[in-house]
């Protein structure tokens, strides 16, 4: 789904961008609720980046990458850890684009999320490859998301790789002689 974000595009660069686990809901101008059997999403675009609302039993949990005011955890290039039952890993990457790579690479992203149905694609007024795009999938018992932040002004597309899946208890006695 693609669609014009109605406010001011208020990332500044991706140097501004900062990501934070279990935040609180922010208000979002456009969302997706998605179930990728059994695990609900819901993909929600803000005017400084996005966030993703993981629901499960136990409640629900947040990943936040956007510029947040006052943070103190900037843009991490991988996280690992573990949220309730789940393995929780983070990854994320700036890459630095020619103006024509730029817009020909925005141009390929908006295209692959805005005609899929787990993607969610915002445009911000002022610049057709000024956005936030969200894809979700399921594979293999895990759910992954990928998302991409762009600032046409530095030629900078910031993207971001997040893959969860449910924690196996270890078995006792396995292994035991």
């Amino acid at each position: 789904m693609l669609t014009t974000l109605k406010t001011a595009y208020s990332d500044t660069r991706a140097a501004d961008l900062a990501w934070a686990l279990g935040r609180e809901t922010l208000p979002a101008l456009a969302t997706l609720d998605l179930e990728l059997t059994g695990v609900k999403l819901q993909l929600r675009l803000l005017g400084a980046s996005h966030q993703v609302v993981v629901e499960e039993d136990r409640g629900l949990w947040s990943e936040t990458v956007a510029c947040i005011p006052g943070s103190s955890t900037p843009l991490p290039l991988g996280v690992a850890k573990r949220v309730g039952d789940w393995e929780y890993e983070f990854a994320a990457r700036v890459e630095v684009l020619s103006p024509g790579s730029f817009a020909g690479r925005a141009q390929e992203l908006l295209a692959l999320v805005s005609d899929h149905p787990q993607g969610l694609a915002g445009v911000f007024p002022g610049s057709p490859h000024a956005f936030t795009a969200m894809l979700a999938q399921r594979c293999e018992g895990q759910v992954h998301w990928r998302t991409w932040h762009a600032y046409p002004q530095d030629g900078q597309l910031v993207a971001t790789r997040t893959r969860v899946g449910v924690r196996v208890p270890a078995r006792s006695g396995v292994g035991r002689a």
